[in-house]
């Protein structure tokens, strides 16, 4: 999970990068199609394209469409906003994978993980406050959005993991995200400048790298526990900011990204003292 976020945190970077030059449904169909080659060449290299075949085909179309709004609501903040300010937002989603997988998947949370997840949810607000100098707000509501298709996509790979190998499951996520996003995106599509064709092939090699560590992670650990670790991307996004943009994160945004931390670690403890004590 460690080196899914930082993979995922320059890819991010990268999308912000395109986000100023074409359309968010363009950047989401180029984020997929630049990850399939990274996939498939290996697979083909080793004789093991028959592992692409998935069993669970409903389910991972769900996957996808959810992986497509939670892509393009993503590159609309990065649009409108700094980096780490957008993962201020995007550090809900382990609270609202804890809160689905006690649902969905029968993971128990007890009340000290359940105001936990509230006081992480009272930080988002905090964070989406409107003040002159804060996080415009279709940014705010575009991460916010993003954020919970990415806890249910989880919650959904984590379904997946059970019968699928992970080749599979990346490999559906991501044609899925090219065929449909590239078609949504076709009619106001926008020629690629020449400049940015190895970007694309960075962001092809960092995507793929991460897709295939987190659905690793997400298979030999209670999402509960993993999903946390995606607090790193908030280091990464103020280093990242700081060195490209010369931007740096305001003490309003640091105190309401710290309460949904906060909340996120505690869960993550918990969870660990549940697991590991006696029955």
């Amino acid at each position: 999970m460690f080196i899914a976020v930082a993979a995922f945190s320059f890819m991010d970077a990268l999308l912000k990068l395109f986000s100023a030059h074409y359309p968010p449904m363009q950047v989401t169909a180029i984020r997929g199609a630049a990850s399939l080659p990274f996939v498939i060449l290996p697979l083909w290299y080793s004789g093991r394209l028959r592992e692409l075949k998935p069993s669970r085909l409903g389910l991972h179309l769900v996957r996808g469409i959810l992986g497509i709004i939670m892509l393009a609501t993503f590159v609309l903040a990065l649009r409108e906003a700094p980096l780490a300010s957008v993962y201020s937002i995007y550090m809900a989603a382990p609270l609202l994978i804890a809160a689905l997988a006690a649902g969905w998947l029968g993971e128990k949370v007890d009340g000290g993980r359940w105001l936990a997840i509230v006081i992480g949810l009272v930080g988002v607000l905090v964070i989406l406050r409107p003040r002159p100098d804060g996080l415009p707000l279709i940014a705010g509501l575009a991460a916010a959005a993003s954020a919970l298709c990415y806890a249910l996509a989880a919650i959904t790979a984590r379904v997946l993991t059970r019968t699928e190998r992970s080749s599979t499951m990346v490999f559906t996520f991501l044609m899925i995200v090219t065929l449909v996003a590239g078609a949504l995106a076709a009619p106001g599509w926008m020629t690629i400048r020449p400049s940015d064709w190895w970007l694309i092939v960075a962001v092809g090699g960092l995507g793929a790298a991460g897709q295939h560590y987190i659905t690793e992670a997400f298979r030999n650990a209670p999402a509960a526990v993993v999903a946390p670790i995606e607090y790193t991307a908030l280091l990464w996004g103020i280093a990242i900011d700081w060195v490209a943009w010369a931007v740096l994160p305001g003490a309003v945004m640091l105190s309401g990204a710290s309460l949904v931390i906060a909340a996120g670690l505690y869960v993550a403890w918990r969870e660990r003292v549940v697991t590991h004590s006696p029955s």
